[in-house]
């Protein structure tokens, strides 16, 4: 669906006129607020695949600081690799990381360790490298990276959009009251329902969700 006809879906629940723009007046603006905090409330709610995006890092010889472009501050890494070296690298600990780095001597060769540290001046993680890069390596990050907001009529929503719908439905019933219809705690329970029973079907498409790593 795309972010106007998630509006209108969630408008005809509410018994309400549709309406031709995100924007036209100011309960289809206030829907279209419900509709994006419901759509960041199922994306966190689990690593959808649809979202799943990779990251590459090219490295510079003895440079161990770089952002993960487009990649912004919520995402989660599903898995990391040195296509160069054929290697995994390995989730340290920010202290591990600093300590790595500042106390000498340091080490340059092949990385194998990656800490996050930080945003850069647009908002991305940046992520540090150890041991130093000695050469040029490939590192893509497969990472799950939220949606952007939704702001144009067009835009198609890419986590499934009768959750969205759902759970922006139960918040516009909180902001109502109220009304003969069904109540905003029935709605929210519904949605709930809903999205157990989603992630339960794309999780048995990836082993790695169902299962807790020993680390």
């Amino acid at each position: 669906m795309t972010f106007l006809e998630l509006i209108n879906d969630v408008l005809i629940r509410l018994r309400e006129p549709t309406v031709t723009s995100n924007a036209q007046n100011a309960y289809s603006t206030l829907i279209g607020r419900f509709v994006n905090d419901a759509k960041r409330q199922v994306e966190d709610a689990f690593g959808w695949n649809v979202l799943g995006k990779t990251v590459t890092i090219t490295t510079v010889s003895a440079t161990f600081s770089y952002s993960m472009t487009g990649a912004g501050q919520k995402f989660q890494v599903q898995d990391v690799i040195n296509t160069t070296s054929n290697i995994p690298l390995q989730n340290i600990s920010f202290v591990e990381m600093n300590r790595y780095q500042n106390l000498v001597p340091t080490t340059n060769g092949i990385p194998q360790y990656y800490s996050f540290d930080g945003v850069d001046a647009n908002g991305d993680t940046k992520v540090l490298l150890y041991p130093r890069p000695n050469g040029v390596y490939s590192i893509p990050f497969s990472v799950v990276v939220p949606q952007a907001i939704l702001a144009a009529d067009a835009t198609v929503v890419l986590v499934p959009d009768f959750l969205v719908v759902q759970n922006a439905y139960a918040r516009a019933l909180v902001e109502r009251g109220e009304d003969g219809g069904l109540n905003s705690s029935e709605a929210y329970q519904l949605y709930r329902g809903m999205l157990s029973d989603q992630i339960a079907l794309e999780g048995t498409r990836f082993p790695e969700q169902q299962e807790f790593v020993a680390i």
